[in-house]
């Protein structure tokens, strides 16, 4: 008979994810193997063991919203491990940004640092495994919904881009085995997800670093290349009623191949495109890899091979030595590229980017005001753009639907990343015997818009 051991109290640990999908995917392996090793996590401070923090370093805001966020947690809980891209920044003497601002911290990791931040949690925080549970969903941990989730292809850039200093904290191109990323696809899409966000520092580049190796995945051989990779994706999905979304692609040439791919019902004709700038000499000082001339040549042949395409983009006005011709070049090409979804930001100098010593700096209320300018061309072309939308009849995906499902509802169309686009507002469904379900697709007819979203009658 076995003896009734004491209980011991299981750690818990308070966790904090800041930045960009990258980021998520980062926290997201960090409590999966928190959670195979018996730590419970929690979204607060107060009550946890210790504390993580997975921070962004990429401009002044975010910067000054993980510093903040630090200084909250060390507050109220007074133990705190920090990770992520801050953890890479030095500070102006040369040392480590993080912990010359907090010097508390118990300890300070870069980006995708995984066993590096479970080291500093065996160490402040021991909990050994107990092999009698299984307490890991085989999705692994995941911080969105359960009905979508983002999959990380690559970690690093290639690129060199003046304004960023990502390549600084999260090395070059470092491509994920195509047969990996197939397998978590297929473990997310059994586990229920019916939207995969595909991100990285730089989508278009997948498989460059290794020379597009062949990889296998099913018994079957594939290339570690974008087309391949979206095509098996795309097949995947299909099986299983899922959408593929692909984000953070730049324009390159073989992007051309994945049009096909999106007529063909493979990926969703979606594209999220950090473009950044039109003109020529701007793009040059930025160090981007297209001009753009080609830029709106390449659009333009998506378009037609795909005339349902949505557009994606990211813009900075005010760059250093941006003239008036120049940013004047921006709206034009905002206007005729028809970019459906526009982000802009005001350039901000980035401590540690070659941008900073170029000449010709503006001061921030040009800056300002030009991003104003932008985002108001920006609306006017997105709103034009969505009244094509009328009449037509959309498949929705659920993200909430109160009331049990029979008073409405908010989703997203295939035109709708979450957090960063519009929505579709369901209204009530005019069938008694019809509710809507978190995570499950509905046809509705848009019937109005509102702003940057459409307005839908389940049908």
């Amino acid at each position: 008979m076995l003896a009734h051991l004491p209980q011991e109290k299981t750690p818990k640990i308070g966790f904090v994810s800041l930045g960009c999908p990258k980021a998520l995917t980062d926290s997201e392996l960090i409590l999966t193997q928190l959670s195979a090793e018996g730590y419970q996590t929690s979204k607060t401070f107060q009550g946890a063991d210790l504390v993580i923090v997975n921070t962004c370093g990429f401009i002044d805001e975010a910067v000054k919203e993980s510093l903040d966020t630090i200084g909250e947690a060390l507050a109220e809980n007074g133990r705190v491990i920090v990770t992520g891209c801050l953890g890479a920044k030095q500070d102006e003497a040369g040392g480590n940004l993080v912990s010359a601002m907090h010097p508390a911290v118990l300890a300070v990791t870069g980006p995708h640092a995984t066993q590096e931040v479970m080291d500093a949690v065996h160490l402040h925080l021991p909990k050994p495994h107990d092999p009698f549970f299984d307490l890991v969903p085989a999705q692994g941990i995941k911080l969105t919904p359960k009905h979508y989730a983002y999959l990380k292809i690559s970690e690093g850039c290639n690129h060199r881009c003046t304004f960023c200093i990502i390549p600084s904290m999260r090395g070059d191109l470092v491509s994920r085995p195509v047969g990996d990323v197939l397998a978590e696809a297929a473990r997310l899409f059994r586990a229920g997800v019916k939207e995969l966000l595909v991100v990285s520092q730089d989508t278009s580049a997948y498989g460059v670093d290794v020379q597009y190796r062949t990889g296998f995945w099913d018994g079957k051989p594939v290339k570690t290349r974008l087309y391949d990779l979206v095509r098996a994706l795309g097949l995947l999905a299909r099986e299983h009623g899922a959408w593929v979304r692909l984000h953070y692609v730049y324009p390159y040439p073989h992007v051309d191949d994945i049009l096909p791919l999106m007529a063909e019902g493979l990926c969703l004709p979606y594209l999220d495109v950090p473009l950044q700038h039109s003109h020529p000499d701007v793009l040059k000082r930025m160090k981007r890899p297209a001009s753009g001339e080609k830029n709106l040549e390449r659009i333009q042949r998506w378009r037609d091979v795909c005339p349902e395409l949505v557009l994606r983009s990211t813009f900075i006005a005010g760059f250093p030595g941006e003239t008036e011709d120049e940013f004047e070049h921006l709206l034009g090409f905002l206007r005729e590229a028809n970019i459906d979804r526009v982000g802009c930001f005001a350039y901000s100098p980035v401590k540690g980017a070659a941008a900073n010593s170029l000449q010709h700096q503006l001061p921030e209320d040009v800056r300002e005001h030009r991003r104003a300018r932008v985002m108001a061309v920006a609306v006017q072309v997105s709103s034009e753009r969505l009244k094509r939308r009328l009449g037509e009849t959309l498949q929705v995906l659920v993200d909430s639907a109160p009331g049990l499902g029979r008073k409405g509802g908010l989703g997203r169309s295939y035109a709708d990343a979450p957090e960063i686009d519009g929505v579709v507002r369901l209204l009530p469904p005019q069938k008694i015997s019809k509710t809507l379900k978190v995570g499950e697709f509905t046809k509705a007819k848009v019937v109005s818009i509102d702003g940057h979203d459409l307005v839908a009658q389940p049908i």
